[in-house]
């Protein structure tokens, strides 16, 4: 019986260590993802992470003390805060703590090498996708025709066009090899865009910006906005007889980028794909692989003349690590 009683005891000890083990190495896990500390370079996240570690079997030493003193183990009160069993104990805690980082750090980096081996495999159909629905033959070909209209006309303006028409150009074939680019340079994109369209379109568009001025210092996926945008052109505001209004505006709450696209129209959310539905499968994709679940995608009527397209999405570290592809 007593022999039973101590091994009950213990048993009962050893699950409460392991259950206080699990609660500290899910607490340090969060950190971690909280911190960034994995995406930190070796000579500052060895050293923190030491430390850490080392303040975590502190932790687990000390809150095992009154499980021990319940369980009958320790009978004198001062063995539990003796020097020697306390750096000897912690430093079990430590190796033990140390092995689970070292497989959970290699978990994380074979995860993030697998997102980014996906990542890549995927741009290449995204990108054939995109010269098929985003910078398709039509596009260039109004484009190309609005410009010839100008040369004689507006000889000025033709230029500007042509300039504009280059910048989307290039701004296409570079796209394969971007992860990310800066919001700025994806908003000059966006306007040289609605340049060329406001030719074809004269008075019938009309594009209101509301940009805030933190919205700078955000990465997003190059071309994506560019895309909502046409989106919104091309299956609303072009088939309305008097056009319509298209409107881009952005805010910044709690370190995420807010993106809201409004266009005259009305959006229907069939069952059958188009290019449309392509379009939008191929952003909602990206965001995934770039973003996990941090990034948000929605479209849908705001009222009977309005779509409305939100996207928000977080100011990421790893988008330096995206770009050095």
């Amino acid at each position: 019986m007593a022999s039973g009683s101590v091994t009950l005891r213990r048993v009962i000890f050893f699950v409460v260590e392991a259950f206080l083990c699990i609660v500290v190495t899910h607490a340090f896990r969060n950190r971690l993802k909280h911190w960034k500390w994995l995406y930190q370079p070796m000579h500052k996240l060895i050293p923190g992470v030491l430390a850490a570690l080392f303040i975590m079997g502190l932790i687990v030493y000390f809150l095992t003390i009154p499980v021990n003193f319940v369980l009958g183990r320790l009978f004198n009160p001062t063995t539990a805060f003796d020097l020697q069993l306390i750096l000897r104990q912690s430093s079990f805690y430590f190796i033990l703590f140390f092995w689970w980082t070292v497989c959970y750090c290699a978990y994380h980096y074979f995860n993030e090498y697998n997102k980014s081996l996906k990542y890549e495999a995927s741009m290449i159909e995204i990108e054939l996708n995109n010269l098929k629905s985003q910078l398709n033959p039509h596009f260039i070909f109004n484009a190309l025709n609005s410009i010839r209209a100008l040369v004689d006309e507006n000889p000025k303006k033709s230029k500007q066009a042509i300039t504009q028409l280059s910048n989307i150009l290039r701004s296409s074939l570079a796209s394969d090899k971007k992860g990310l680019t800066n919001f700025d340079e994806e908003l000059k994109i966006v306007k040289d865009y609605l340049g060329l369209e406001s030719i074809r379109f004269e008075e019938r568009l009309k594009t209101e910006f509301d940009i805030h001025p933190e919205s700078q210092r955000f990465l997003v996926p190059p071309l994506m906005i560019q895309t909502l945008v046409e989106n919104g052109i091309k299956h609303g505001i072009s088939k309305l007889t008097k056009g319509g209004l298209i409107q881009l505006k952005t805010d910044v709450v709690k370190d995420k980028l807010k993106i809201r696209i409004r266009n005259s129209g009305h959006y229907v959310n069939g069952t059958k794909r188009s290019k449309s539905g392509l379009g939008l499968d191929n952003t909602i994709q990206r965001l995934k692989l770039i973003y996990g679940d941090e990034a948000t995608f929605r479209i849908a009527n705001e009222s009977d003349n309005f779509v409305l397209t939100e996207l928000i999405i977080p100011q990421h570290i790893s988008h330096e690590s995206i770009n050095r592809r």
